[in-house]
């Protein structure tokens, strides 16, 4: 329960960001989906972001919880609870088949199923588990600037080591930005190739059913019991949620180019 003090500097936030969250959802780069290979240059942006919102979660995971052996007890159990139990649904789901996999498993698959690419992606995975170094893997995978902007905010606030902050970009500027127009536009193309875009189709209602709704209540938790009432860490929060934001617009804008630029 989110005491009444707290939802005040809650709304006072969401109402700051409502505008760039509007120009998020409003974005042209939804309208200029039109086709199965518009749709794979989307997804060939977006599976950067799934990657790395799988990536700020268990460091949230490693930051709220005892990851180490001994074991000890570590932080508040409430936000404990609350971070494992998204862990448990972002990291391992159930696919089409009842098949236990993770989102971003589960997105390849989609990508897969569709036609597009996931090359560069994996050798960015690839590049980056050999040798830790972001920038080198992005060079050495070709990654869409755009792209490359995008995971490398997320990872500054990744080793800022805040986990007010991390929670803060996880609550609210990663969560319900995928608005009704682009799921008609799925779902319209999922009734025409069924066999090109189902998975895809079944990754955003995953998205909407689990990680929209009930996750979305649980960050929001975790986010008010980690800032408190500290008013310095609500100013930062509002701060590095802008700025989250800004980066999304901006990796929609590299999308809309390429897809105009074809």
């Amino acid at each position: 329960m989110i005491a009444p003090e707290i939802e005040q500097k809650i709304e006072a936030i969401r109402l700051k960001i409502e505008p760039l969250r509007e120009a998020i959802i409003l974005h042209k780069v939804y309208s200029a989906i039109k086709n199965l290979d518009d749709l794979k240059v989307f997804m060939s942006y977006h599976v950067y972001a799934v990657w790395d919102f799988m990536s700020l979660l268990k460091t949230l995971q490693n930051n709220l919880t005892c990851t180490t052996i001994p074991w000890f007890p570590k932080g508040n159990p409430d936000t404990r609870f609350l971070i494992n139990e998204i862990v448990v649904g972002e990291e391992s789901d159930i696919d089409m088949n009842g098949v236990r996999k993770s989102h971003f498993e589960l997105y390849l698959d989609a990508m897969r199923q569709l036609g597009a690419s996931t090359g560069k992606m994996e050798d960015f995975l690839r590049a980056f588990q050999e040798s830790g170094d972001l920038t080198a893997s992005f060079k050495l995978a070709s990654v869409p600037s755009a792209a490359q902007h995008f995971v490398d905010f997320t990872f500054k606030v990744i080793h800022s080591d805040q986990a007010f902050l991390q929670a803060a970009i996880f609550t609210f500027g990663r969560e319900d930005l995928i608005p009704g127009m682009f799921i008609s536009i799925v779902k319209d193309m999922n009734e025409k190739f069924p066999d090109s875009i189902s998975i895809f189709k079944y990754y955003l209602d995953r998205h909407i059913e689990v990680d929209g709704d009930h996750h979305s209540h649980l960050a929001l938790q975790m986010t008010a019991n980690l800032c408190g009432n500290d008013e310095q860490k609500w100013e930062q929060v509002e701060a590095v949620v802008i700025a989250s934001l800004e980066k999304r617009k901006l990796l929609w804008d590299g999308v809309l180019e390429e897809i105009e630029g074809r």
